[in-house]
């Protein structure tokens, strides 16, 4: 297939699958599964919903999980819940932003092992892999070396990037299990208003399980391809006066394969071959607990991974890997002290570290052993309260505080020790922030934020949010969006200094980067369930840090590139069709260019989306059929081919009583494609995972 005919084939699949979607036309409600029905809070089609900054409330004063999981979407459309584009209640469809969620039905249905699957499957988001991390791009953007900061992952509220590299872990090095999740909503576009740096492209929070939905112990166990195994512990208990207890320990192993890289095919370098050095292990444990006004969370994850590309110099096949650690500690109280008046309060701690192993070449021409890490710890808090006494307004005022009190990173050779880097740095960050939604006359809503941050490092920034949302039916929602957003540059971009082949220079001068973006959201919900979205929207984004290698030096550096922009469209339909059908497909099309017009790398013009569930043998199973295409991408020096690929999830809650099994394929016709690698590796891109089957099986007692 060439590289021409593939483009054509992600727009050709893209306009079939969104044309059969809006013909068919049923008035029929879906079935519901016995397995959602029980599990009636993971139900699909509740709209963006939790409490993302910990907040203690009610969906709706008379709606109960059975409930909400019967509920057409349309219905559902209405129900006022707390968004994470927002800290106050509201519909979605007065959301100021094109809100997307994705439920645990869907982690199930389509066999979601990670965040990064899930997140791939959104409108507009793409995700590339380096045989180390996963990096989650949006709307044409996803620079090399970023580290996914400019992406900002709450945990139930909880503010996870890290404070050395900014990091939004979504792989298997992620905090949370996905089998814990209750939804996943993504809010596209800046968010800075609401929670300052971070928040440049949009905000992905993942809002985990209660225990009434686990329900008491469950057991998992999982085997698939190259020598992967899970198995998880979890338990669940609800009380009386909302006391709710979750319990939860996981652990993964997966060999990996040998893989070929012929760019370093030479029989000093084993013809190219990396053997034994795609593993990954992981561990993780994970504590939520409420009671009253109070809750508490606690999550925890130690991830080893082999890097088998050689990258930043190090020499090929040898036993180069990553050991990543994180946990967080969060408590929460909030209270309605008022009919019109409610406040809440956050207080929560952080910690990650990492430690890569590599073998480098070194100056007498030997190789040596190097260790390259750091340690980071931050803490903070949040106080914020909500006002809905005023006629037609719903207003939040709050201030919050973050200190990281270490950024350090260090670089040492092992034998003979010789330190390369020993830098230990800290910084304050404070923002205070107001949010105002005001019922105007003739349908019309006006959403307002502001938010002023300041920080030690970068000084102070303030960024406004505007949307007017405008009710043309009770059906028909339309948007106009403006905002701006900033990303403070990470400690790794300023200070990581190491000489050396492969090594990085720092640049402490850099600044801060600032998008300022215009969206237009238009939204139907069909008469019977379902809706369709379409997204126009333009982004520019000034002094973009983009990691680059010095001519001078030869070493990698980060640089602010002077301004970037980036104009598409993106249409979205979700539909559910008679005895059980469901549809969600999209399209995207984006145009990313720097400020010399030329194409960003790591950019695709073209994505389109499909997942299919079909019920199958009267509901006593399922199959989740799930379609990705991507166009081609620039590496900076070369072309990747554009690719579709194609994953299948079998799966029942009846075959076995009291147990859920499945069985995944993914990559199912094991089409070859790869991922732009960057400026850090030898090889312009790194072919990504063949064909691999999963089975899996989740019994609760």
């Amino acid at each position: 297939m060439t590289r021409a005919h593939s483009r054509h084939l992600a727009v050709h699949f893209a306009a079939a699958v969104i044309f059969v979607s809006l013909s068919v036309q049923t008035d029929a409600a879906a079935a519901v599964d016995p397995l959602d029905a029980r599990n009636a809070r993971n139900a699909r089609h509740v709209p963006a919903g939790d409490l993302p900054a910990s907040e203690a409330a009610d969906i709706a004063p008379d709606a109960d999980a059975d409930t909400l999981a019967t509920l057409p979407l349309e219905k559902l459309m209405s129900v006022q819940v707390v968004t994470s584009a927002s800290k106050f209640t509201q519909s979605v469809s007065d959301a100021p932003s094109a809100v997307v969620v994705l439920s645990a039905a869907d982690i199930r249905d389509f066999g979601w092992r990670t965040l990064s699957d899930a997140l791939a499957s959104l409108p507009g988001l793409y995700v590339s892999y380096d045989r180390n991390y996963a990096y989650v791009g949006a709307r044409g953007f996803l620079r090399p070396g970023d580290y996914d900061s400019r992406f900002l992952l709450l945990i139930d509220g909880v503010r996870t990037n890290d404070s050395v590299y900014g990091q939004a872990v979504i792989g298997t090095e992620a905090l949370v299990d996905m089998d814990l999740v209750e939804r996943i909503e993504y809010v596209p576009g800046p968010g800075s208003a609401v929670y300052g740096s971070n928040a440049l492209f949009g905000v992905i929070n993942v809002i985990t399980k209660k225990g009434s939905a686990i329900d008491g112990a469950q057991t998992a166990v999982a085997v698939g391809s190259f020598g992967e195994k899970k198995a998880r512990a979890t338990y669940g208990w609800h009380g009386q006066n909302g006391a709710d207890l979750v319990l939860s320990a996981s652990s993964y192993v997966r060999n990996g394969q040998d893989l070929y890289f012929p760019d370093f095919d030479t029989p000093e370098q084993n013809h190219g071959i990396a053997r034994n050095l795609d593993y990954d292990r992981a561990q993780r444990l994970f504590a939520k607990a409420a009671y009253g006004d109070f809750s508490f969370s606690a999550a925890y994850v130690n991830r080893t991974k082999g890097v088998p590309t050689g990258s930043f110099g190090a020499v090929f096949n040898a036993p180069n890997s990553t050991n990543d650690s994180q946990g967080f500690i969060n408590g929460t109280f909030s209270r309605q002290l008022t009919t019109g008046l409610a406040v809440s309060a956050q207080a929560y701690w952080g910690r990650a570290d990492y430690r890569g192993l590599g073998t480098y070449p070194y100056d007498t021409g030997t190789a040596v052993a190097s260790v390259d890490g750091d340690h980071a710890l931050w803490y903070g808090a949040d106080t914020h309260a909500t006002i809905t006494s005023l006629p037609r307004q719903k207003i939040v005022v709050g201030a919050d505080f973050r200190r990281d009190a270490h950024r350090d990173q260090y670089n040492y050779i092992v034998e003979p020790y010789s330190s390369q880097l020993n830098d230990k740095r800290s910084s304050n960050q404070t923002g205070a922030y107001v949010e105002d939604e005001i019922r105007l006359p003739a349908n019309f809503t006006l959403s307002a934020g502001l938010r002023y941050d300041w920080d030690s490092v970068t000084a102070g920034n303030l960024n406004p949010r505007l949307a007017l949302i405008y009710k043309i039916t009770a059906r028909d929602t339309a948007k106009l969006i403006y905002g701006t957003a900033y990303r403070a540059p990470n400690a790794y971009e300023l200070y990581y200094n190491v000489p050396g082949e492969g090594g990085q220079e720092a640049n402490p001068k850099l600044k801060p980067e600032h998008i300022s973006t215009r969206e237009i959201v238009l939204e139907h919900l069909f008469e019977s369930s379902g809706r369709v979205t379409l997204s126009l929207f333009q982004y520019a984004v000034r002094d973009l840090i983009s990691q680059t290698v010095d001519p001078d030096n030869g070493l990698l550096v980060f640089q602010n590139i002077d301004r970037a922009d980036v104009k598409g469209a993106e249409l979205a339909v979700e539909r559910d069709f008679f005895g059980g059908v469901r549809v969600r497909a999209s399209y995207s099309w984006q145009l990313a260019r720097d400020g010399q017009s030329a194409v960003l790398a790591n950019s695709p013009r073209h994505l389109a989306k499909m997942n299919l569930l079909v019920p199958l043998f009267h509901h006593a199973a399922r199959l989740g059929t799930e379609v990705q295409c991507t166009s081609s991408r620039s590496t900076g020096a070369s072309t990747t081919g554009g690719f579709c690929i194609a994953n299948l999830t079998l799966g029942s809650s009846r075959l076995i009583s009291h147990a859920e099994v499945s069985l995944s394929v993914y990559n199912a016709f094991n089409k070859r494609y790869a991922d732009p690698a960057g400026p850090a590796f030898v090889q312009q891109t790194i072919e990504q995972q063949s064909r691999t089957v999963y089975a899996k099986m989740v019994y609760g007692f």
